[in-house]
């Protein structure tokens, strides 16, 4: 058992993370409890004791699933002094760490609660706009110490990237390889290199 944890805390914790990866992969619709049944070994009992529906699972899985992602995009950040190398960094992990099978999470949620999951909405919408002023905090940090060029309007910059690395992912998905999304990492760091880098005397 981990340190801290009952053993019903632990056993949500397990349903959440097996749950995250099938509805990452299936979506909601696609995601059966049967399924989650299969993954976990506990009955719909045991699994509804901790949840009270399949859309508050969902949400716990989704908040599990961009917590995964969102770590694994920040490694190793902190270290990098220079704020335009710590973004192409960030562009390079979401390109090259994996996380959770299926793909983006916020991608994957966003498209599959556009047709009437509030709950799900809601939280897609809280992680984009903790994404977006992840990258704000990063450009304006620059910018104060002088390695982001001051013109830059740190809104539109973190949506430039998002977009660009979203729509890679998708088009990445649909063809069923990585080149989009190799591409994506080439021109945004050329980007970041143009366009946000502060010039060096």
């Amino acid at each position: 058992m981990s340190a801290g944890l009952t053993k019903g805390q632990e056993t949500r914790q397990r349903i959440i993370a097996e749950a995250a990866a099938i509805f990452n992969q299936r979506g909601y619709e696609g995601c059966s409890i049967q399924a989650i049944m299969d993954a976990t070994g506990l009955e719909k009992g045991g699994i509804y004791r901790h949840f009270e529906s399949k859309e508050e699972l969902a949400a716990e899985a989704f908040d599990y699933a961009w917590s995964i992602a969102s770590t694994k995009r920040r490694h190793n950040l902190d270290a990098i002094p220079n704020h335009a190398d710590r973004l192409k960094q960030h562009i390079a992990n979401f390109v090259n760490r994996s996380g959770l099978a299926g793909g983006c999470p916020l991608l994957n949620t966003a498209v599959d609660s556009d047709n009437g999951n509030p709950v799900l909405r809601d939280r897609v919408r809280k992680a984009l706009r903790d994404w977006q002023a992840f990258l704000r905090t990063i450009l304006e940090e620059g910018i104060h110490a002088g390695t982001i060029r001051a013109t830059i309007d740190s809104a539109s910059a973190a949506n430039h990237i998002i977009s660009s690395l979203e729509g890679a992912m998708l088009i990445s998905r649909i063809e069923r390889n990585d080149m989009a999304l190799r591409q994506s990492l080439e021109d945004l760091s050329s980007h970041v290199d143009s366009t946000f880098r502060q010039p060096t005397s």
